[in-house]
C-alpha cells in the first residue's frame, strides 16, 4: 500500500491523539490543558491552526473518543460508517496545497476551520484510505495487557502485535521466557 507523506503525518497525528486518551481513571489525561494541545498541534506539525481555546480542548478530546472507536471497530462497515461521520462532520473540503517545504498535496479540511475539524478531516481521510484499500485491520491496538495504545500495522506481512516492539513486545517476551525458565528449573 503506498502511503504519502501527508497521509503518513495525518496517521502519527491520529494514533498520538487516540493515545493521549487515559488508559483508566487513574491515568493522566495526555491533553491536560490547552497548553498540551498546543505542543501536541506543534510537534504534529498542523498546519493552519490559530489561537486555541478551552472550546478546543473539549472539542478534540471528544474528537479523540470518535478516532478510539474507530480503532476498536469489529469490522470495515462499522469503521466506514464511523469515518463516515467524522469527515461529513468536518466539512470536508478538498484542495491542493504546497507549504513550509512540501511538495504538493491535499487538504481536506475548509480554510480556516477548527483544529477539532481540521483534524476530523485529515486525520479521518488517512483512516478512510485504509477501509478503501481493504487494510482496515492494519489499524490495532496494542496485545499487551497493560498497553492497549494504538497503531497502524506497517509491517510487510501485517503481522505486528504490540504498539513498539522494544518496550511492550520486549516486556511480554522476557516475562514468558521467565516463565519458562521457573516451570522448567521448578
Amino acid at each position: 500500500m503506498l502511503i504519502t507523506h501527508d497521509t503518513r503525518c495525518a496517521l502519527d497525528t491520529v494514533v498520538d491523539l487516540v493515545n493521549t486518551a487515559p488508559e483508566d481513571d487513574s491515568a493522566p489525561d495526555g491533553l491536560p490543558d490547552v497548553a498540551a494541545l498546543e505542543s501536541f498541534v506543534h510537534s504534529h506539525q498542523v498546519s493552519e491552526v490559530g489561537v486555541l481555546t478551552e472550546f478546543d480542548l473539549s472539542a478534540v478530546r471528544r474528537l479523540r473518543g470518535r478516532f478510539a472507536a474507530v480503532f476498536a471497530a469489529p469490522d470495515a462497515h462499522t469503521a466506514a460508517k464511523l469515518i463516515n461521520e467524522l469527515v461529513a462532520a468536518a466539512g470536508t473540503t478538498p484542495r491542493l496545497t504546497n507549504h513550509d517545504g512540501y511538495d504538493w498535496h491535499v487538504h481536506y479540511f475548509a480554510p480556516g476551520a477548527s483544529i477539532t475539524d481540521h483534524l476530523a478531516a485529515d486525520c479521518g481521510m488517512a483512516l478512510a484510505f485504509f477501509v478503501v484499500a481493504g487494510e482496515r485491520e492494519r489499524l490495532r491496538r496494542c496485545e499487551a495487557p497493560d498497553c492497549r495504545h494504538a497503531f497502524v500495522d506497517l509491517s510487510r506481512n501485517r503481522s505486528r502485535r504490540y504498539c513498539d516492539s522494544r518496550t511492550c513486545g520486549n516486556r511480554l517476551h522476557v516475562a514468558a521466557y521467565r516463565a519458562r525458565r521457573k516451570e522448567a528449573a521448578g
